[in-house]
């Protein structure tokens, strides 16, 4: 990875804890809160890709398909308390950074290397997280695919980082938690890290054509 000067990051599920939000408000919801979490998850990104396949005129941005898909998820579980939904929304503006981001981000400044996010998230979804995770003065960038009006992993969103940055894909290293997302960024070509915390299945004939991970710190000894 000598060649990489700089290292775009996913924010949802690679830099942060997506499931904090349900996460703190566990009592609540009851034991199953995990697997509502999940559902909570699927659908957001479902939306996402249909909005994207449907065309420009039903784009939505991220913050409203995450309330949409709370409703559906909560609506599943029979979730009906509107106090507590609307807790829930809030605390996902407040997400938790995994532990070693920090760390991490630090080595890659101390080394030289510029450090972005490149997310589906809308713009003040994605200040409010960054600054809450004590992360906004650790990234040069926080690119949200609103610039381009649809949602990864249409290749107009992984452009973002290039014009931004005034590189190709093959001197930025990519990193995300989501294997569709890992397959858009190597289809662009990126060199791309799949950061697989809970040792999911390869998808997408990743295996072999991405470096995967445990979590982040690995990057510290891989770039840089």
């Amino acid at each position: 990875m000598e060649h990489v000067r700089a290292v775009v990051f996913d924010a949802y599920g690679t830099l942060l804890d997506i499931h904090a939000a349900m996460g703190r408000y566990a009592a609540r919801l009851g034991p199953n809160w995990q697997q509502i979490s999940a559902d909570w998850r699927m659908k957001q990104v479902e939306y996402s890709w249909v909005r994207s396949l449907a065309g420009p005129a039903y784009h939505r941005d991220f913050w409203h398909l995450t309330e949409e898909a709370l409703v559906w998820a909560a609506s599943r579980h029979g979730i009906h308390e509107a106090e507590l939904l609307a807790d829930i929304l809030m605390a996902y503006r407040h997400l938790d950074a995994y532990p070693e981001v920090p760390v991490v981000l630090r080595h890659l400044r101390d080394k030289g290397l510029q450090r972005a996010i490149l997310s589906n998230g809308e713009p003040g979804m994605l200040r409010d997280a960054v600054h809450t995770a004590g992360l906004a003065d650790l990234l040069n960038a926080v690119l949200s695919v609103e610039a381009v009006g649809v949602f990864k992993p249409d290749p107009r969103v992984y452009r973002l980082a290039c014009e931004h940055f005034g590189l190709a894909a093959s001197q930025m290293a990519f990193v995300s938690s989501n294997p569709w997302d890992a397959f858009g960024a190597l289809a662009f070509g990126y060199k791309v890290f799949w950061v697989n915390r809970t040792g999911q299945r390869a998808e997408y004939d990743l295996h072999g054509k991405v470096a995967e991970i445990r979590d982040l710190s690995a990057l510290v000894g891989m770039v840089g």
